[in-house]
């Protein structure tokens, strides 16, 4: 969920067939200069795919970033085996669009995307892009997390994105070796320049100190780097509003026929908790966590405001905010407990993360009350 502070499984249709779905291996095709052997081999721990191959051409179309709510997804395993749980990822990706959610976002923090193989990624969201086509939200863009400490590597995930239908790419800085890197973090531009040449699919400018050990993109590099053409928006998981007001301006100022419906350069809050300040800033909505438990709050907090009722806004979005704190304490093991207490399904984050304990689930529970009764009102 949201890492800033205040301070410093029910069945459906929508998947059948991905037992049997096998994908090329992008780790066979030429990334950069070389070529690599193939990144992970099939695990008694992970969902099987092998007969029937599945034409990522299908899955292709175009699908423009506009403003709006885009939610990260959760990844949904089996109890007992913790393979991927296709049928509950499926059902719950339907669920959001049906929600009216502009678009959806796998392999983030919220999907757990450090917990799965390459392969499961690519299962993961080719189920989503299925299940949404089968439903009728073939138009809906999924965004794709595919930061990686090596450029090779992000490439790699961005290309493997595409041909599972990924249409969009959610890209982190690297940050292991960061004392190493070139001064003025050119090695951070270095970086998303080459990773944005080389990836089929456009990159979204990923800013989230918390999962790169403090690093923060200053609004000067992401201006920057907004200058290249497969680089197309921001998140801004850091909630610095200032920041989202400067990128979103200097975005705006170099588009020649801005079009606010449109924008070329897509600026998104991190949070659902700042929704509303994001807007009055220039931002075009959020990326936020607390949507897979409150799609339609996180949507009413933002169409209020734009139709001008800033007071009934300012009172939803206390309720989200109220949720959201809740989510930000329990990451994904409290949204998953929530998840299963309120809308019957979720289960527990894949190990080493930890089952909640009964008196967690119940605080957590109770955290989500108020924002749950006003989803379901609306």
């Amino acid at each position: 969920m949201s890492p800033h502070n205040d301070a410093p499984s029910p069945t459906s249709s929508f998947t059948a067939g991905f037992n049997r779905i096998s994908f090329r291996s992008t780790a066979s095709s030429s990334l950069m200069t070389g070529h690599l052997a193939p990144v992970d081999t099939h695990s008694p721990l992970s969902s099987s795919y092998s007969s029937s191959s599945l034409d990522a051409s299908t899955f292709h179309m175009a699908r423009p970033l506009v403003p709006g709510v885009y939610v990260p997804t959760m990844c949904f395993f089996d109890e007992d085996t913790e393979d991927v749980d296709t049928a509950t990822i499926a059902h719950h990706a339907v669920r959001l669009a049906r929600a009216g959610v502009t678009g959806l976002a796998t392999q983030g923090s919220n999907g757990e995307a450090v917990h799965l193989t390459h392969s499961e990624r690519q299962l993961v969201t080719a189920t989503t892009r299925k299940a949404l086509n089968d439903a009728g939200y073939s138009h809906m863009p999924i965004i794709v997390g595919c930061g990686a400490q090596s450029t090779r590597e992000a490439i790699q995930y961005c290309r493997e994105a595409w041909e599972a239908g990924g249409d969009y790419a959610l890209v982190l800085p690297p940050s292991y070796y960061a004392p190493l890197f070139a001064p003025a973090s050119q090695t951070i531009v270095d970086y998303f320049n080459a990773v944005a040449d080389a990836s089929p699919i456009p990159l979204i400018i990923y800013n989230f100190p918390g999962a790169v050990g403090g690093m923060d993109l200053s609004s000067d590099m992401i201006i920057q780097l907004s200058g290249h053409p497969n680089i197309v928006g921001v998140k801004l998981t850091c909630g610095n509003t200032g920041k989202l007001n400067r990128v979103a301006a200097a975005t705006r100022k170099l588009t020649k026929n801005f079009d606010p419906s449109n924008p070329e350069f897509l600026v998104l809050a991190g949070s659902a908790d700042f929704s509303i300040q994001s807007l009055v800033a220039g931002g075009h909505g959020i990326l936020a966590g607390l949507a897979n438990i409150a799609p339609k709050a996180c949507i009413q907090t933002i169409e209020l405001y734009k139709q001008g009722k800033q007071t009934q806004a300012q009172e939803v979005q206390e309720i989200v905010s109220e949720g959201d704190w809740t989510a930000i304490q329990g990451g994904v093991v409290g949204v998953k407990a929530g998840l299963q207490s309120w809308m019957g399904y979720g289960g527990y984050a894949r190990s080493p993360l930890p089952k909640p304990t009964t008196e967690q689930a119940k605080k957590w529970k109770e955290g989500f009350r108020d924002l749950v009764l006003l989803e379901k009102s609306l």
